[in-house]
């Protein structure tokens, strides 16, 4: 679903890891920059912080999307969450969107953990709809059906609850640590 076109007085890039812009496309996500009248001038405080998000007069927002040939801008996921398996770029977004699919997941977390071989594995932590159940390898199943072999999480843990914060989000930092 796409956000929308820019704000008037806000100019919007999208670049790929080395700042350079990237065409159109849903095949060419990179991380979405802002520079405006409305953009914040820093952290309050966190100097080093500051300077990381706001690189060559940019604000890097560390969210990841691409623009379409109308100028519509889409979010695909998060930087910071990026997965990337064997070389190949994972969006977790997608992979929850596909749990969220199965009648008996309430809701969905993807990570990708520390792979020797394929440098992240993509791990999956899931809470269960009251009264419903799930096996893990009938999730992965489940999963496999519908996500390219890249993709699909290789380990589904059940918890009762996924681990949120004040606002409700999903703490995804807890879930590396288990």
């Amino acid at each position: 679903m796409s956000i929308g076109k820019r704000l008037w007085g806000v100019e919007v890039r999208i670049v790929d890891g080395q700042d350079q812009e990237l065409p159109p496309g849903p095949e060419h996500v990179g991380e979405i920059l802002l520079r405006g009248h409305n953009v914040m001038k820093g952290y309050r405080g966190k100097p080093e912080a500051t300077a990381e998000a706001m690189r060559g007069g940019w604000f890097h927002t560390g969210d990841l999307g691409y623009r379409d040939e109308e100028g519509f801008i889409f979010i695909v996921d998060r930087k910071k969450d990026l997965v990337i398996r064997g070389g190949f770029n994972v969006y977790p977004r997608e992979i929850e969107e596909v749990l969220n699919e199965h009648p008996a997941v309430l809701e969905a977390a993807v990570i990708g953990r520390p792979d020797e071989r394929l440098g992240e594995e993509v791990i999956a932590f899931i809470s269960l709809r009251p009264g419903a159940s799930a096996e893990p390898q009938e999730v992965i199943a489940f999963c496999k059906e519908r996500l390219a072999a890249y993709k699909y999480p290789r380990q589904v843990t059940v918890l009762d609850d996924l681990p949120k914060g004040p606002s409700g989000k999903v703490l995804k930092t807890e879930l590396r640590d288990r």
